[in-house]
């Protein structure tokens, strides 16, 4: 079954983070309940994976002014059909930034999150159902603005309570900073590229 990856994955996460076993619940009811739960026609929503980006020396955090949500946000979007939320995360992450050279800080997702997106012209309002992984960049290439983006702009870890305007992405902001703060002890770094 292509879902049972993602299904694995959220029963982990349920037990690692149990504060957080609610939203991971019900992340996998769609999952269960929904075969085509990666593709952007499976309402009332789908699966969306995204990166939180650290800057190489883990001070900084990239974001960019979503064009349709016209807020400050990660990288990331819909897995068109593909169960691999790791690979969709890192696609984006590439795709939206840019640069190719990532990290990620562990195999496995460090933030999950279930929002609704307004309708907007013929798509009804929806949820995204969105599994979020802490990339680390090379720092060796520079930011290139997709079409998908207006912009793109690192800020400085500590200021993650300014910048960002909802709990999801501060607490986004808050987990990343408290892992860079930390070291990844026993984090995977190996280099994707």
């Amino acid at each position: 079954m292509h879902r049972q990856p993602l299904l694995e994955v959220l029963a982990d996460y349920e037990v690692r983070h149990p504060d957080e076993a609610s939203c991971a619940r019900r992340i996998r009811a769609l999952v269960m309940q929904h075969r085509n739960c990666f593709d952007r026609d499976c309402l009332p929503g789908h699966v969306t994976a995204s990166a939180w980006i650290l800057s190489h020396d883990r001070k900084r955090f990239l974001l960019t002014p979503h064009r349709k949500l016209q807020r400050w946000l990660q990288l990331g979007g819909h897995a068109d059909g593909d169960p691999d939320v790791r690979a969709v995360a890192l696609r984006e992450a590439r795709e939206e930034s840019g640069m190719q050279d990532f990290e990620f800080l562990e195999d496995v997702p460090f933030d999950l999150d279930v929002h609704l997106i307004p309708a907007r012209r013929s798509e009804p309002e929806h949820e995204h159902h969105d599994i979020r992984f802490l990339l680390v960049a090379s720092g060796a290439e520079e930011l290139k603005v997709s079409t998908e983006s207006l912009d793109l702009r690192w800020f400085d870890c500590a200021s993650h309570a300014q910048v960002l305007d909802d709990e999801s992405t501060r607490r986004l902001g808050r987990k990343a900073a408290k892992i860079a703060a930390m070291g990844v002890s026993g984090a995977d770094t190996r280099p994707i590229g």
